[in-house]
């Protein structure tokens, strides 16, 4: 029986060469597997009749948008995922779902090999095989780009002598990655890091210079999950979808940061994800309202660590499966509404209510109906601060 490869396909010029390449290096036949999170571009039957005329014996394409906003976007948003407190994690979330494709369509077409695109530089290929030896710890990964020294030059002459239905003179000075959660963009002119990023960088967000009137939208959470925006019913994927315009149009979302990888290098990255970005701006305002205090601290450790797990590429870890667990009883009283003000680059609240508000306005204001019984700070903060003052006493009487 011939061996069979599953390969992870975007329909560019690097997978689609590799359909060939690998079936004449490997005598296996390839079946390509391409997964829509939201990237946008060309239509995914495009992509699966292009595999095939590459040379692919199957070609699955699957439409995972609203898997991929569901299943591991919200879980972000719900962690406040922000990788060194900025970084919503962009690439690194959408891997774990192809990984979870990929696996599928091995079972299904009995394959025992699967096959990426990825450099050896990035975290990539440790987020795809990392997750593959989770799902299916006994098939084999190859990555003829990092292997086998496959460049950009190999390739295109690889496709021009088989007359390839790929552009290849096609050519972008970046290497771009993005899905519906975030785009993600480097190399080029953008590796000295000293040069400003150009307009031609940004695609997902407007000038947040350019001067428009500020917009307000107000978002609906239930149990830490978007419902409603401005009053209107919304998926998951609805709420990144329209937040990603709104809150694009004002250049909110855009980061420019240096950023250390898994790998050990530090890489130069620009970000764009507006919708991202807004939601999880509202939710954690709406955390400050409505989840105690202790609960608020701990879980800002448990996201922390959430997040370096999923850019580590542990999404499937027993660590990461009980911190789910713990963020999702986090999240039982997350409900109302969060105002934003969305101007110059920013997500601003501005406006917060819930039922399940732990603000008490007798308690908080200074006006009269102040029910907070003030005479009994001062033996609160006595007691509070007496081990500080026995050990300070102490010190002073160390000679």
């Amino acid at each position: 029986m011939t061996e069979r490869v599953v390969l992870a396909y975007s329909g560019g010029l690097d997978t689609s060469v590799a359909i060939g390449w690998i079936a004449e290096e490997t005598g296996a036949e390839v079946v390509a597997v391409a997964v829509d999170v939201g990237q946008g571009g060309e239509d995914l039957e495009e992509i699966r009749k292009r595999a095939l005329a590459c040379g692919a014996v199957e070609a699955v394409v699957a439409d995972a948008r609203d898997e991929y906003a569901d299943e591991y976007c919200l879980p972000a948003l719900q962690a406040n995922a922000l990788y060194m407190d900025r970084y919503p994690l962009v690439s690194a979330l959408s891997r774990p779902l192809i990984v979870k494709h990929l696996a599928d369509a091995a079972q299904r077409y009995d394959a025992t090999i699967v096959a990426h695109g990825c450099t050896g530089k990035g975290n990539d290929q440790v987020l795809f095989e990392v997750g593959i030896g989770a799902l299916a710890p006994e098939l084999r990964v190859i990555a003829p780009v990092r292997d086998f020294a496959w460049t950009r030059e190999k390739a295109i002459s690889y496709a021009e002598q088989r007359d390839l239905p790929i552009d290849v003179t096609k050519k972008s000075p970046f290497s771009i990655d993005q899905n519906v959660w975030g785009r993600a963009v480097e190399t080029g002119f953008l590796e000295d890091l000293w040069n400003a990023p150009t307009k031609d960088v940004y695609s997902y967000t407007g000038d947040p210079h350019q001067f428009q009137p500020a917009d307000e939208v107000t978002i609906t959470f239930r149990s830490g999950a978007p419902v409603a925006i401005d009053g209107r019913p919304v998926t998951m994927l609805q709420a990144i979808q329209q937040l990603n315009e709104i809150a694009g149009k004002h250049g909110v979302g855009r980061l420019d940061m240096v950023e250390d990888r898994l790998v050990g290098i530090k890489s130069r990255e620009i970000y764009e994800a507006p919708g991202a970005i807004a939601l999880i701006t509202a939710h954690q305002e709406l955390e400050n309202v409505t989840v105690e205090r202790d609960l608020a601290r701990f879980k800002r450790t448990v996201g922390q660590r959430w997040t370096e797990l999923v850019y580590d590429g542990l999404w499937f870890s027993p660590l990461k499966r009980a911190l789910d667990s713990f963020i999702a009883e986090s999240q039982v009283h997350v409900s109302g509404d969060i105002r934003l003000e969305l101007a110059g680059g920013r997500a601003t609240v501005n406006g917060r209510r819930s039922e399940q508000s732990l603000y008490d306005f007798n308690l908080a204001t200074y006006d009269e109906g102040d029910s907070f019984d003030q005479t009994l700070a001062k033996g609160f903060v006595q007691l509070w601060g007496l081990p500080s003052k026995i050990a300070a006493k102490r010190d002073l009487n160390q000679p």
